[in-house]
């Protein structure tokens, strides 16, 4: 490459260049086209002076017509001496203004890479602050490529005052931007409108910046002066973490900015901003107070700033590092700050690249970017396609298809290419040799030689058999004598019958050679019995002879001896024997080449008879005939797969299916035999240096081998050397055969020539692993935690743009990059459905026969059971799916109710949602029957329809009486009333009988929508006990291979990227900034880390689908072991598309079973209304003990949702005193921003009630349709505030018609500050159950004691609950006295249940110790009164421990411990710890009589 200097480059400017300047080495040219700089760097052999650099680059911009000139001086190190000090003044003054004359006539010593400078005229703290000791030495290193510090001496005060004028005039001095008169003028200033109604002004300015590629036009100052364009600015990186001082420097805002308001009502705001080298943080605080002598921010204007201020913007910084004086954090104070654009990489190329290898964050922990950012940057950059080929997984494809609707909703085109980067298994039999991809019906030749022996190069052929086929049928014959010129062996006279007299007139061997090639044409396919011997003496014959022979072959024995295995010998006349293929003078070329056309056309059939769908080519045969038995055993390959159209999306789904259920060891592994019985439709990449392709050359294979490997692909693939780079510093083979850097580029120019030869385009690829170049540091800290030891040394996997990959690829010649780079990556592109989604639009939901009518029926007749004036037995309705049910109980049912049921049961109808509810149904049905009860989560009790179906308990009508005797009901209308719960007691005024009470008001919109049409989400809780039975009724009712467990990915969280980015860090014995340590986190977090089942999400495939129509299955967690598979994707991706049923685990209605099985009382009775309970709320007198005995002010320990020392502390603040206050409280509970600084407020304030505040997502609407809001308004208020949305969403307009129906301003202002709110269903629900268990609590209180240990006692102490209450006590307080950090997830199960044993013990209830006759394994039963302790009370004894204990007990006859022992298998340790707490009584130890007592 020829090397330019200035001279000689500008030779047309030779009268501009200062001579000191002339023979400087061009390094590096550029031109940045946007704001017109032209940058040249060159390095010189002497020093230049300051002037002559500056006097150039004004004649330079002159004459080029540049908006900017800049030229870079480059020296050696060893060239930086004293006597250039006075020019590096200069340089610093020129972008450092506060040099200013601090340094005139100063005296400069440089020794050790120090600057010692005497200075005469003061400065040194202004010189220090301003950052001189990181400037000074920034400048020698971007000068000298050498850092040298500076140290001040001599004359060190100055003026501060002075120098702060000087400053002043200086910023005013400023150049003011000159507007075009043809050009609107620019606005001086912006105006920002706080949200506590403060106007604040921020100016704007220009200032140069371009060299950070910074965009400072307009630029809006929020603080202090404008920067100066002269400025130094610093890379983060480069600032010592011990320097205290001034800086300038720029960034990027990320993460939250978080904002603290004080009780003295300053607001502290804190960011973190990042130039990607490091990180740092700004802290401020805006008071309203004026302070003496206080320099600070205004509350407002910080206000202001803040608005500006957002994750994502990019701001120039000038201010001191300091130590914060109240946490010691290290932050910059600004005195001036400027948001800035930033600009973005383009792909400036005028036909552009599609990336076909790009990973996503689902790349188990290597790949970082999600898959909809890499989608968003290549539209932007103007790719039309993109591909997202995940190892072995496709969990991308959701973010991605969602990201390119987005595009194509806004009017852009683009296209995901779905993909897989999978980890290929070549198992492969020997049976084709060759790249012919002709069908086995396309003309083949069968073919026999017959030899003077069975060495190709000494032997000779003495006869050629051929016969050649089309569609498996004989089309010709050939039969040539070849005279061998030397005797034949007797041998081989004795084997085929052929003697000298019969070849002493055949042809020669050339002869014999060129007749068989016009027969067999160009590029056959020839088949042969053991082909490597027929095809090896054609090949010898035809180097012997000159005659270039190309053919593919086929080998009859291996395929007859996978397809025939039950014949004990595959020679030719056994398999023909077996085909029935008659008498034939065997070894003779003629005879034996007919034969072998009669079972290679019978082999041939079968195999198309095994595979009917399949259009079978030669290349095929060795895949179609493996095995898959040895696929756990053999290598991996990496393979790019790329999904063509919806046929092979279904077909890898299916793949990857296989791949962890069946072929799973480290990675999901495909078979190529599975792979090419599943082609269709798929498009196949040969990937990387990983895949087999490049494998097979790196050690050193033969080139027909390789061929033959290459021609399974539809495109070979090709990356940027850096991906290989570590390949020169790897001595692993098959990598130490790379030494060179060309050594890495002939890898490509093989693949090159490869797929020239075969006629199969070759792509280059970038292997994505993130998208930006400086994302690399997050997968350094990722891969690090893995143990990789060379994490450190990434290569460059970042997403590039036509003109990067050209780039990197120009060593194959322009044309040749420009193919592989842009024309066959877009080919490929085309060839993919341009329409192909990873799911099928729609919904797709199960179907059970009768499932409407059935729905209205059961409906329908229950409400009439409750509500009808008559038997609903008496009423005769058809059967039929289009019956409508209601009219024939119309007329029997109040209105309200009739009303109330009919509008939902026709939108159900109407939407297809009635099988959903007869699935609920049957579920809960089948649950009941087997003795357990069902709770209902979310928002599903919003529904009368799941009321009346038995799906529910909650009823959702207005609060109402109803007579179970004559049916009388009585609706509270007006909204006076929360809940029927609280009505007072009635007796009916029809027949005396006292009514139930029920109904809590809540709207069905709530539940599927204002409109109806919101699939309807069913989440039902089930004993923890009947979990897995309801898990197995599922299967019953749609069939083991329709239903699978919901999937759910694990991503890293902050917590668990916090401790990779600190070992990280340790490790290397690195010190960063707090704000890097928070950027690597944050780089670091949502990165796939795990896959995993939901709890209890059940997913339902219609009848008529596979599940391959829409996901691929797993087991959970990748484990082989497992016996449960999972849907591949996370369930939210199939939430539209698939049924998901919620069969969740609860203890409730465990607790439930329990309590009937102790009382003989059926749970539903409960009464609802009783005093007693009620006061458990706020007080335990109901318990007879006082709260200084239980140490609690409640009574509520032990209830689930109102045990929590959290709800427990809500209870007393709120005071409640019937059903609808604990709703409220049950909804506070579980929202965000809905008690904490906002009802809780409101309550201490006396601002309202409990009652009154805002408790639940479905109170909104009401409450605004009883204020007389019009129903979809109140619908769209509620809508808006439980999602959080009020800040953005709730407008002026919808405020001020709630002001007119005269809703409270605090509620208004309520609404604005809630983030999520529970629905109120729930909350009934919740509320119902802990009703419920509390009854119990107060008049069964030995059955809910023995319940409750039952069911939740795993940490259950029976030694110190045996001890007695003072005990315990002495225990609790133990606990709860150990700091918050050392307190254990087991210590605070055990204080949980301790609080319980003590509060049993307070109300006179005891235990009975362990007995080996009378304890249960597991259950605590009553015994006289008391409880007696099962033996998995006792420490030491796990579950099956106990289990085997009860059943040995209870069945054996044993009359020792030690007899027991033998009996019944537990281990010595249990055995001890059953005798140490005396549970086997008196029993003796052992059989033996002592006879001296």
């Amino acid at each position: 490459m020829n090397t330019y200097t200035i001279e000689s480059f500008f030779e047309n400017y030779k009268e501009l260049i200062p001579s000191v300047i002339e023979k400087g080495r061009i390094l590096r040219l550029g031109y940045n086209e946007e704001n017109g700089t032209f940058t040249c760097q060159a390095a010189f052999d002497k020093l230049v002076p300051f002037e002559s650099t500056v006097e150039f680059e004004m004649k330079m911009r002159a004459a080029l017509g540049a908006g900017k000139f800049i030229l870079q001086l480059k020296y050696t190190p060893d060239m930086l001496c004293a006597e250039y000090f006075p020019e590096l003044c200069k340089f610093l003054k020129s972008r450092f203004p506060l040099v200013n004359g601090f340094f005139d006539n100063a005296e400069a010593v440089y020794e050790n890479g120090i600057f010692t400078v005497d200075i005469k005229h003061g400065g040194e703290a202004l010189l220090k602050k301003a950052g001189i000791e990181t400037a000074f030495p920034a400048l020698t290193m971007e000068l000298f490529s050498v850092r040298a510090d500076i140290r001040l001496t001599g004359v060190l005060e100055t003026d501060m005052e002075e120098h702060q004028r000087e400053q002043e005039e200086f910023l005013n001095s400023l150049p003011v931007p000159k507007i075009d008169p043809a050009q609107p003028e620019k606005k001086a200033a912006v105006t920002t409108n706080t949200a506590s109604g403060a106007s604040v002004d921020f100016r704007t300015a220009n200032v140069d910046f371009t060299r950070f590629s910074l965009l400072c036009d307009d630029a809006l100052v929020l603080m202090g002066a404008p920067i100066s364009g002269n400025e130094q600015v610093m890379q983060m990186k480069d600032i010592p973490a011990d320097y205290r001082g001034r800086v300038v420097v720029w960034g990027d805002i990320f993460g939250p900015v978080e904002t603290k308001e004080t009780k003295s009502g300053m607001l502290i705001a804190h960011l973190n901003f990042t130039d990607y080298t490091s990180s740092n943080s700004i802290k401020f605080i805006g008071s309203n107070k004026n302070f003496r002598n206080m320099k600070g921010l205004k509350r407002a204007v910080l206000e202001a700033m803040l608005e500006h201020l957002k994750a994502g913007k990019t701001i120039l910084v000038a201010g001191e590092i300091e130590e914060d004086d109240f946490d010691h954090s290290i932050n910059i104070k600004p005195d001036s700050i400027m948001v800035v654009k930033r600009e973005k990489e383009k792909d400036t190329c005028e036909h552009k690249r599609v990336e076909l290898h790009c990973h996503t964050n689902m790349s188990m922990m290597d790949a970082l970017t999600p898959a909809g950012k890499l989608v968003e940057r290549a539209y932007s950059w103007g790719h039309k396609a993109l591909a997202i080929t995940d190892h072995g997984v496709v969990q991308g494809y959701p973010d991605a298809g969602n990201t390119c609707i987005g595009i194509r909703k806004g009017g852009g085109d683009f296209k995901v290419l779905y993909g897989i980067e999978s980890y290929e298994v070549n198992n492969d039999e020997k049976i084709f040799r060759g790249t012919d991809k002709r069908e086995l019906t396309d003309e083949i030749i069968c073919f026999d030689l017959e030899t003077t022996g069975t060495n190709p190069n000494e032997d000779r052929i003495i006869e050629i058999g051929a016969v050649k086929l089309r569609d498996l049928e004989v089309v010709d014959k050939l039969d040539i004598f070849v005279n061998p010129e030397r005797p034949i062996p007797e041998f081989i006279s004795n084997l085929t019958h052929i003697t000298d007299d019969m070849v002493k007139d055949g042809a020669s061997e050339r002869e014999a050679l060129l007749k068989f090639k016009e027969f067999i044409g160009d590029d056959p396919v020839l088949v042969a019995h053991n082909s490597q011997f027929d095809t090896g003496f054609i090949s010898a014959c035809a180097k012997r002879q000159g005659i270039e022979i190309k053919y593919s072959s086929i080998d009859t024995v291996p395929m007859s001896q996978i397809m025939l295995p039950e014949l004990e010998k595959h020679k030719l006349n056994y398999v023909a024997e077996h085909f029935g293929l008659g008498d034939f003078q065997h070894h003779r070329g003629c005879d034996d080449a007919e034969v072998l056309a009669g079972i290679f056309i019978r082999l041939a059939k079968m195999l198309m008879e095994q595979y009917p769908l399949i259009l079978i080519t030669v290349d095929m045969i060795n895949s179609l005939l493996a095995n898959e038995n040895q696929v756990l055993a053999k290598p991996t390959y990496h393979q790019i797969i790329i999904v063509r159209n919806n046929t092979g999306l279904k077909n890898l789904y299916r793949l990857i299916s296989d791949s962890n259920l069946k072929y799973f060891k480290r990675r999901p592994r495909i078979p190529k035999s599975e792979l090419v019985r599943h082609r269709e439709g798929l498009i196949l990449g040969s990937a990387c240096e990983r895949g087999e392709v490049i494998q097979a050359y790196l050690e050193g294979r033969n080139y027909d081998e390789i061929k033959q490997i290459a021609s399974f692909y539809d495109y070979l693939e090709i990356q940027p050397d850096g991906n290989n780079k570590f390949m020169l510093t790897t001595e692993k083979p098959p990598y130490d055969r790379i030494h060179t850097a060309e050594d890495i580029k002939d890898i490509n120019r093989f693949i090159v020539k490869l797929g020239e030869d075969l006629g199969i385009p070759v792509c280059a690829t970038g292997d994505v692993h993130f998208m930006d170049k400086t994302d690399a540091q997050f997968r350094s800290v990722i891969q690090a935690s893995m143990g990789f030891p060379d994490a450190d040394t990434q290569p460059p996997l970042y997403l590039k743009t036509t003109n990067q990959m050209l780039d990197e690829l120009s060593y194959l010649g322009e044309e040749k990059a420009f193919e592989v780079v842009v024309t066959n990556t877009n080919n490929v592109a085309d060839m993919v459905d341009p329409d192909l989604k990873a799911f099928p639009n729609g919904t797709y939901t199960p179907f059970i026969e009768g499932s409407v009518y059935q729905l209205q029926y059961i409906c329908w007749k229950k409400c009439c059971s409750i509500y009808g004036d008559c038997d609903p037995e008496t009423i005769e309705v058809p059967e039929g799916e289009d019956v409508d049910v209601s009219k024939y109980f119309e007329g029997h049912i109040p209105d309200l109710v009739f009303k109330r049921l009919k509008r939902e049961l026709d939108s159900i109808i109407k939407h297809g949602f009635a099988v959903l509810y007869m699935i609920s149904q049957k579920l809960v049905a089948n649950s009941n029957e087997n003795g357990y009860q069902v709770g209902s989560r979310g928002s599903v009790g919003s529904s009368f329809v799941a009321s009346m179906s038995g799906i529910s308990e909650v009823n959702p009508l207005v609060p109402h009486y109803v007579c179970l005797n004559c049916h009388h009901s009585e609706f509270i209308t007006d909204g006076s009333v929360g809940s029927g719960f609280d009505l007072p007691p009635k007796n009916c005024p029809v027949c005396g009988e006292n009514m139930h009470r029920d109904g809590h008001d809540i709207p069905f919109e709530t539940f599927l929508g204002f409109d109806g049409d919101k699939a309807p989400d069913i989440d039902l809780n089930f004993s923890g006990d009947y979990q897995a039975k309801a898990h197995k009724y599922t299967e019953v009712l749609f069939g083991e291979d329709h239903v699978f467990k919901a999937g759910t990915i694990g991503m890293i969280q902050e917590k668990t990227a916090f401790g990779y980015v600190m070992k990280y860090l340790d490790e290397r014995g690195k010190t960063v900034p707090k704000a890097e340590i928070e950027r690597l986190k944050l780089g670091c977090c949502g990165i796939k880390r795990t896959t995993s089942q939901h709890p209890g999400g059940m997913v339902v495939i219609p009848s008529d689908y596979e599940v391959y129509d829409f996901t691929p299955v797993q087991h959970p967690a990748e484990k082989v072991d497992s016996d449960m598979v999972t849907t591949h994707f996370d369930f939210h991706s199939l939430h539209d598309t698939i049924l998901k049923l919620d069969e969740l685990g609860h203890d409730n209605p465990t607790m439930y079973k329990y309590l009937e099985m102790f009382t003989g009382r059926d749970i539903l009775d409960c009464p609802m209304s009783d005093p007693a309970v009620y006061s458990l709320f706020t007080s335990p007198e109901s318990l007879g003990v006082t709260e200084e005995d239980i140490m609690c002010q409640t009574g509520t320990l032990g209830i689930p949702e109102m045990g929590t020392p959290f709800v427990r502390q809500m209870l007393l603040d709120c005071q409640p005193k019937n059903f609808s206050d604990l709703l409220q409280i049950s909804g506070l509970s579980h929202g965000t921003d809905v008690w904490l600084g906002n009802a809780q407020e409101l309550i201490k304030n006396g601002t309202c009630d409990i009652s009154n505040v805002i408790g639940t997502r479905d109170s909104i609407m009401t409450y605004l349709l009883y204020h007389g809001v019009e129903p979809k308004l109140s619908f769209k208020i509620m809508e808006i505030t439980r999602k959080g949305k009020a800040p953005k969403l709730l407008t002026e307009e919808m405020k001020e018609n709630m002001r007119q129906h005269d809703v409270p301003e605090w509620y208004i202002d309520s609404c604005l500050k809630i983030k999520y709110m529970f629905p109120k269903a729930h909350a009934a629900a919740y509320v119902t159950a802990a009703i419920r268990l509390c009854w119990f609590k107060v008049h069964e209180p030995l059955a809910f004691y023995a319940t409750y240990f039952t069911v939740k006692g795993e940490d259950f102490d029976a030694e110190i609950a045996l001890k007695g209450k003072y005990i315990v006590r002495s225990k609790i307080e133990e606990i709860k006295n150990k700091p918050k950090d050392e307190v254990s997830g087991k210590d605070s199960g055990v204080l949980e249940i301790l609080m319980l044993v003590n509060e049993m013990l307070s109300r006179g209830y005891d235990f009975l110790p362990v007995n080996i006759k009378k304890s249960h394994a597991t259950i605590y039963q009553i015994e006289d009164g008391k409880i007696r302790l099962p033996f998995c009370s006792l420490n030491g004894v796990g579950e099956s421990a106990a289990i085997s204990i009860y059943e040995k007990a209870q069945n054996g006859e044993f009359i020792s411990i030690e007899e027991f022992q033998q009996q019944s298998g537990v281990s010595k340790s249990v055995i001890e710890t059953l005798e140490k707490n005396g549970a086997f009584g008196d029993m003796p130890k052992s059989n033996q009589i002592s006879l001296f007592g």
